[in-house]
């Protein structure tokens, strides 16, 4: 898969992100398999219904590089600077589903264990965030996980996402009674953002 062109686009950017440690690009053909391993791994998946099969992964990357390029912004391939190593992913996307809170934009992220523990969701979330807010113009981003998922919620918090108790929800594309099910919502509307720039 070839990197995108760096032209701007529908107020995105198609140009590689770059941050202290970290570039946030358009999908390659060597990330599959990696991408393929991490979303295998059971201490990845472990706030999801299930660990994703390869060919579940591949088609999950086709879904967002095709998504990337075509919007300019979106669920980036995260590589780490020093070594090209690649991490995982971070960036944004819409909520696939309705909710008292939607339609809505979220940040999210994903990576390899071996990148846990080093600030770099917290890194790469900022520079996601940083597009949401100063190129699409967002009014709000939010993000979302299971009630459990300890660390993604002290990334969200990092990030200048608050939680109200009376926004947790339950998950509309899990069945009543699945363990992961009922989940928080974080916000951050642009005015905290720029108030207090988490960047």
């Amino acid at each position: 898969m070839e990197r995108p062109d760096p032209d701007a686009t529908r107020g995105g950017t198609r140009a590689p992100l770059r941050t202290a440690r970290l570039l946030l690009r358009g999908w390659h053909a060597a990330d599959r398999p990696l991408f393929a391993r991490m979303n295998a791994d059971p201490r990845v998946m472990e706030h999801f219904p299930a660990p994703l099969t390869a060919p579940q992964s591949d088609a999950f990357m086709d879904r967002i590089a095709a998504r990337l390029a075509v919007d300019g912004w979106g669920l980036w391939a995260v590589e780490r600077v020093e070594d090209g190593a690649f991490l995982g992913f971070a960036g944004l996307a819409a909520i696939p589903f309705e909710a008292h809170f939607t339609p809505a934009v979220e940040v999210g992220w994903r990576l390899r264990p071996e990148a846990w523990g080093h600030g770099y969701a917290t890194e790469a979330g900022r520079a996601a965030l940083a597009v949401a807010f100063d190129r699409l113009a967002l009014a709000e981003v939010v993000s979302i996980t299971s009630v459990g998922n300890v660390r993604s919620r002290r990334v969200m918090e990092r990030l200048g996402m608050a939680r109200d108790p009376v926004d947790d929800f339950d998950n509309p594309r899990l069945p009543d009674g699945h363990p992961l099910r009922p989940h928080v919502l974080y916000r951050l509307p642009a005015t905290r953002w720029r108030a207090a720039p988490t960047g």
